[in-house]
């Protein structure tokens, strides 16, 4: 097999940036990406024979590690049956049963292929039931690439320095407020001054794409009442938080009903997937139960379905989330003590199986907070990990996951790997 040097040329010259996603491409870190073999629990190897401890998880679909036997089980099942038909399944029913049943606010569901395909009908939905264009969100949130989102967007948009992206036009762009997030103060103001034109307020409750951001007390439950008071909907994004800061997700945890829920990665076992759903009242609005159009070929396609069916049972049967939790704080508080005690500003939290670290001492409350981070010396710590054979997120700017086969000496292997990285980094 070729390795990650010879395949990064030739990936080069046939694919923008060399990836099909930009922060695969190591741009924010320096150096270039090592190409991938094969996944093994909690570990990744690359085309080369190294081995690493990964915390990516493939952005966070992968609660249950790298070829978990569950999921692998099912879609060996389903490859035999055949890879999609264009036809209604039992599958995607169970899958929808589960969303349901798990997911509080969640009443009916669509299945769509992605996260941003789920957050832009969404988009759609909120802007047809309200007769309003204007929609809220809050600066480095990430609701993926659709025209609307890419304002003040997290994720790869803040890794790579763009703070919008060109083909948005300006009319599209105009219709997008963008408040910090934890600034209920402006929530406020805003709806008191044009609330009749926003159809929507759409919100990491945990934010996950400007590193780890925690809401702080009061402010869901702010955004909640000033949506209600305003006529607007409420819609949590939640395709990382799903079912990874609680069984339930963030409106779980934070006991909060929003009117509208998109959600991704770990409904699908690490196939493409998305979904959006929310009140029946509402849902009903989609076509062809309603006037408002959605569709897609592979919606709800069958091996998507019997891998996501097969973690969230795993996930219903076994509830594994306390230990999750358990080991994202072990990962976050020894990273924080590993950087801090080397005299190296950090803070860090965790929130379910998701973790963060900020190169700056103070705690992040907003996306304005964490690009106060020491972005050159996260850039050394990263590369002197990957050295080292642990795997982080290749942006400052971007959250960290556990998964069930991150062990506790898994983690405490990490943390050795963290403190000798830390005496290189200085």
């Amino acid at each position: 097999m070729e390795g990650s040097e010879t395949l990064w040329a030739k990936a080069n010259r046939l694919i923008p940036g060399g990836v099909n996603s930009p922060v695969r491409s190591f741009q924010s870190v320096g150096g270039e990406p090592f190409f991938v073999e094969r996944g093994e629990g909690p570990y990744l190897f690359d085309t080369e024979g190294r081995r690493y401890i990964d915390y990516v998880l493939s952005w966070g679909p992968l609660i249950l590690g790298h070829a978990n036997p569950v999921v692998m089980d099912a879609l060996a099942d389903q490859l035999q049956r055949g890879t999609s038909y264009g036809a209604p399944t039992a599958e995607e029913v169970e899958l929808a049963e589960r969303i349901v049943r798990m997911v509080p606010s969640v009443e009916m569901v669509r299945l769509v292929n992605s996260g941003t395909e789920a957050t832009m009908s969404a988009l759609r939905l909120a802007k047809a039931v309200t007769g309003r264009d204007g929609l809220l969100k809050f600066s480095g949130c990430y609701h993926g690439h659709a025209d609307p989102f890419l304002v003040a967007a997290g994720s790869g948009v803040a890794t790579l320095g763009l703070p919008n992206s060109p083909g948005v036009s300006e009319a599209v762009a105009a219709q997008t407020r963008v408040l910090p997030f934890n600034d209920l103060d402006a929530v406020a103001e805003l709806f008191e001054d044009c609330g009749d034109q926003i159809s929507s307020v759409f919100v990491e409750p945990v934010v996950g794409n400007a590193g780890l951001i925690l809401p702080v007390d009061g402010f869901l439950e702010g955004l909640r009442a000033v949506t209600e008071a305003h006529g607007a909907l409420l819609v949590f994004d939640e395709v990382m938080t799903g079912f990874r800061v609680a069984e339930g997700g963030a409106q779980e945890r934070y006991g909060i009903r929003p009117d509208l829920t998109t959600l991704g990665k770990v409904i699908g076992g690490g196939l493409p997937v998305g979904a959006f759903g929310g009140r029946r009242d509402l849902m009903e609005q989609m076509a062809p139960a309603g006037p408002v159009y959605q569709a897609g070929t592979l919606s709800g396609n069958p091996l998507a379905t019997s891998a996501g069916n097969a973690q969230l049972r795993y996930l219903e049967e076994h509830c594994p989330f306390e230990e999750l939790e358990a080991m994202a704080d072990r990962l976050a508080t020894g990273m924080c003590a590993a950087l801090t005690e080397a005299g190296i500003p950090a803070s860090g939290s965790s929130a379910g199986s998701m973790w963060g670290v900020c190169f700056r001492e103070e705690p992040v409350r907003s996306f304005e907070d964490a690009q106060g981070a020491d972005v050159e010396r996260f850039k050394r710590f990263h590369r002197a990990c990957l050295e080292r054979g642990v795997f982080l997120a290749p942006s400052p700017f971007e959250v960290g996951f556990v998964s069930t086969v991150h062990t506790a000496d898994i983690v405490d292997e990490t943390l050795e790997a963290v403190r000798d990285a830390v005496r290189e980094v200085g």
